[in-house]
C-alpha cells in the first residue's frame, strides 16, 4: 500500500463543504465511541449497524458518503482494538483509554462517493454533502494505476491548504546491486547519528532552528482577541511554522533512511523506547526534534522495498562496553571520548556504533534468522516490528 499526495484547488463553498464533512467524521467517530462505552457495541461488525441508525436520525449525517461513515466509525475501532491489545500485553502505564476526538483534520472515503477524471487531473465527490470537483496537482503520476487499485481516498486539512490522499494498493520492491556492506548506526543529541566506520551526520535541529519563528507567532495569537478573524489568522499562520518544520524533520529522515537503506546490505540500530527517553525533561525537546523513531520507521520500509536486512538489537551497555575487549567502562553523559585499560581510545558513540554492530550480528548468528552468506543472504526481505523484541522480528 501507497499513499500519494496532491494539493487540492477549488472554491470557498467547496472547502467549506469539506469542512462539514470533517464535522461529520468527528461525530460519527465519537458517537462510536460513546456507542462501545454504553456497551452496546462489544465487536466492530455490531459497531458499522450504527452507521446506518445515525444516518436516519441526524440529516447532516445522511449527507455523507455511506463508506466514509464506516470509515469514520473504523477510526473509532482502531483506538477500541489499540486499548484491548495494550490490556492484553500488559503494557505498563496508560493503556490508551479511547477518548473522544477535539480536532478531527481528515475525512475518508473508500471505493464510493468519488470519481476520478479520465486526465486525473481532478477528482468529484458525488455524495450530498456537496465538495463536487476539484483540481488536484502534484507530482506523482496517476496514470500508472487503474482507478480499481485506488483503495481509498482521503480529504486532509492542513494549515496551508487541502490536500487529497489516494492510498494505491501496490507492492513497492525495487531491485539494486549488493554492496556487500554492514553497518551499525548509534543515533544521538550531538549528531544525527555516528555509524560503526565513525562517520558521523550533524543533526539538523529543524524545531530549534525555527523556535524564535514560532514563539514570535505564537505572540501575535495570544494578542488576538479570542473569537476574531485576526486571530484566525494568527492561528493558521502559526499552523504553518508548525507544518514547515514537521516537513523537514520528515524529508530529512526520508532521504537518509533511503541513502543508508541503498548504501548498505545490513543495518542494525538501536531498539529505543522513545517515549521512556523523553521523560527527561531536560532532554525531552531535543529528542523529539531528533526524530529518531521516524528515521527508525523509514528505515524499516526502505529495508522492506530495497530487500535489505534490518536489526533492532537492545541498547543496554552498546555506549559503556568496550568494543576491543567487552569490559564495562561506565561513562556520564558528557563523557565524549571512551577509553579502556585495553588500549582502545575512540569516539563514544563510534564505540557505540561498532557494538551495536556486533550485537547485531552476533543476533542473527544465534537466531539462525539470518544467514549472512552473500550468495544466499544479500538482497533478502526482511525488516524488523517497530519497537519489537528481537524474538518478534521479522524472518526472511
Amino acid at each position: 500500500m501507497i499513499v500519494f499526495e496532491f494539493k487540492a484547488y477549488g472554491k470557498p463553498y467547496q472547502f467549506q463543504a469539506i469542512d462539514e464533512a470533517i464535522r461529520t467524521t468527528q461525530f460519527i467517530r465519537n458517537q462510536a465511541i460513546r456507542v462501545w462505552m454504553d456497551g452496546l457495541a462489544k465487536s466492530w461488525i455490531e459497531l458499522s449497524r450504527f452507521c446506518a441508525v445515525w444516518a436516519k436520525e441526524f440529516p447532516f449525517a445522511n449527507k455523507l458518503n455511506s463508506m466514509a461513515r464506516q470509515a469514520a466509525a473504523e477510526r473509532a475501532w482502531a483506538s477500541i482494538n489499540r486499548f484491548y491489545e495494550n490490556c492484553q500485553r500488559q503494557v505498563l502505564g496508560k493503556k490508551g483509554f479511547p477518548a473522544f476526538q477535539k480536532d478531527c483534520r481528515s475525512v475518508e472515503y473508500k471505493t464510493s462517493g468519488w470519481r476520478l477524471a479520465d486526465d486525473r487531473k481532478s477528482i468529484t465527490f458525488t455524495d450530498k454533502i456537496g465538495i463536487g470537483r476539484l483540481k488536484i496537482k502534484g507530482t506523482r503520476d496517476l496514470n500508472f494505476y487503474q482507478p480499481d487499485q485506488i483503495k481509498r481516498v482521503r480529504l486532509v486539512k492542513r494549515a496551508d491548504g487541502y490536500y487529497v490522499q489516494f492510498c494505491l494498493q501496490v507492492d513497492r520492491e525495487e531491485v539494486i546491486e549488493p554492496t556487500h556492506r554492514t553497518i551499525g548506526l548509534d543515533v544521538g543529541l550531538e549528531s544525527f547519528y555516528t555509524d560503526s566506520l565513525g562517520n558521523k551526520v550533524e543533526n539538523p535541529r529543524f524545531y530549534r532552528t525555527g523556535e524564535k519563528k514560532m514563539k514570535r507567532a505564537q505572540r501575535l495569537v495570544s494578542r488576538q482577541v479570542k473569537g476574531s478573524s485576526n486571530r484566525r489568522a494568527a492561528k493558521v499562520k502559526l499552523g504553518k511554522v508548525h507544518l514547515k518544520i514537521s516537513r523537514q524533520r520528515k524529508d530529512h529522515a526520508v532521504k537518509l533512511a533511503r541513502c543508508v537503506i541503498t548504501s548498505n546490505d545490513v543495518v542494525v540500530y538501536e531498539d529505543l523506547r522513545i517515549s521512556n527517553l523523553v521523560k527527561n525533561h531536560c532532554l525531552a525537546k531535543s529528542i523529539n526534534d531528533a526524530g529518531w523513531y521516524q528515521f527508525r520507521v523509514w528505515l524499516e520500509y526502505f529495508g522492506k522495498v530495497f530487500g535489505r536486512i534490518t536489526i533492532a538489537v537492545n541498547p543496554a551497555y552498546t555506549s559503556q562496553e568496550c568494543s576491543n575487549c567487552g569490559v564495562v567502562v561506565k561513562k556520564s553523559l558528557s563523557t565524549r571520548t571512551h577509553v579502556c585499560q585495553c588500549g582502545c581510545k575512540l569516539d563514544r558513540d563510534h564505540n557505540a556504533g561498532i557494538n551495536i554492530l556486533n550485537s547485531g550480528l552476533g543476533t542473527v548468528g544465534h537466531t539462525g534468522t539470518f544467514a549472512l552468506d552473500a550468495s544466499n543472504a544479500w538482497g533478502e526481505s526482511t525488516s524488523t516490528l517497530a519497537e519489537a523484541i528481537l524474538s518478534k522480528q521479522v524472518g526472511s
